[in-house]
């Protein structure tokens, strides 16, 4: 567990900035509970504000603070998770997870002189297909899952937080583990996804409806996730033909769009502006040179860490 020890008893307590440097791992850890940059801050910030409500004797008190504001955060999350089913099934349309730019596609205040802490380190553990397996998980198999699969936390600190024996908690991420397998298929090497990401954006510049479904796979599935806040199917389109044609009837009724190859989640991506506003961010599964999903997050409260740089 990437925690540092705190003092003994009676000793003066961490500095503010050995609490803050907790803040890295905590955004990591919540956007991979939750599914979404800007949840994941509000958690992290209200595990901050309970340290802080703290006297600063109680404080001195936690031999671990590191592990303390992993605990809360946790269980932070943990309530997150279960409130967020309830909200889901009033959302419009279908729900994508909150999609992360590259590292130096990392914008609107976080890149280069940005805080660091705010970004998330992007492994296959954010890919989004992994991402959208984790949905399917009961809100425990997912913390449980997470920080023992993912960031190697022994159960028995995993039992802390999820307020379960850690017997429980080793069930909790088999089950998860199993649902990951069963979901799971073969991804394409980096380097040939970016190369059918470059022949798709082609296609649908050129509005090629023929190179276009020769790209996808016969079955391939697009999500569109527009939160009721802006044009987007309410259930996925299926089948490489109709696909095609739901791209580009988006591109009719938003003409003079431009389309960008960029990182997604840490795997190739497209990027689509309209009058220098990020419209549409797009993740692609790949296997066997073909696509076999598209998801696409239009819904403009998700795509905020996308807006252009102020000049």
């Amino acid at each position: 567990m990437t925690t540092r020890s705190g003092p003994a008893h009676g000793r003066p307590g961490p500095s503010p900035g050995a609490i803050m440097s907790e803040r890295p791992q905590l955004i990591n850890l919540a956007y991979r509970f939750l599914g979404s940059l800007a949840e994941a801050e509000d958690a992290v910030q209200e595990t901050y504000a309970r340290w802080y409500a703290m006297s600063r004797r109680e404080q001195e008190a936690i031999d671990s603070p590191g592990a303390w504001l992993t605990r809360v955060t946790g269980r932070i999350c943990l309530d997150v998770l279960g409130s967020a089913r309830a909200r889901r099934e009033r959302y419009v349309g279908e729900w994508i997870p909150e999609p992360l730019p590259g590292g130096t596609e990392w914008l609107n205040g976080r890149a280069g002189g940005g805080d660091p802490a705010d970004r998330v380190a992007l492994d296959e553990s954010v890919d989004m297909a992994f991402l959208v397996v984790l949905e399917s998980m009961t809100p425990a198999e997912r913390v449980a899952f997470i920080l023992h699969d993912v960031f190697r936390y022994p159960f028995t600190e995993v039992a802390a937080i999820v307020d379960r024996t850690p017997a429980a908690c080793r069930q909790l991420a088999s089950s998860a583990r199993r649902r990951v397998r069963a979901a799971r298929t073969p991804a394409a090497p980096t380097a040939q996804q970016a190369r059918v990401m470059r022949d798709f954006k082609q296609a649908w510049e050129a509005k090629d409806i023929a190179a276009l479904v020769g790209l996808l796979n016969p079955a391939a599935t697009m999500t569109v996730d527009g939160g009721g806040r802006t044009g987007a199917a309410l259930h996925p389109v299926t089948g490489a033909e109709r696909i095609a044609h739901y791209i580009l009837d988006i591109d009719a009724r938003a003409p003079g769009m431009t389309l960008l190859n960029r990182s997604v989640n840490g795997r190739p991506g497209l990027v689509a502006q309209h009058a220098g506003t990020t419209v549409t961010v797009a993740a692609f599964a790949v296997t066997d040179d073909l696509i076999t999903h598209i998801w696409a997050v239009r819904n403009p409260e998700k795509l905020r860490p996308w807006a252009t740089p102020r000049t």
